[in-house]
């Protein structure tokens, strides 16, 4: 069953950016681990960055390098 997040509306700032906090470490952490199976699975950059509506330079800029030394360690 995934996590679920209770998301506060912004009556209370201090809540509401803690959760906004949760929220983007959880978001990258997903991510990562997405990019990483879309690569595995031989999808392109081009392809990633599009299902990710960035550019593919975007995508590549910020996932290549982790993706192929993850990649060279795994080997």
């Amino acid at each position: 069953m995934p996590d679920v997040i209770v998301v506060p509306d912004a009556t209370d700032p201090n809540l509401a950016l803690a959760a906004v906090v949760a929220l983007r470490r959880r978001a990258d952490r997903l991510e990562i681990a997405a990019v990483d199976e879309a690569v595995a699975q031989g999808w392109t950059w081009a392809a990633i960055a599009e299902a990710l509506g960035v550019s593919r330079q975007a995508v590549h800029k910020r996932h290549a390098r982790r993706v192929a030394r993850t990649r060279t360690e795994g080997a």
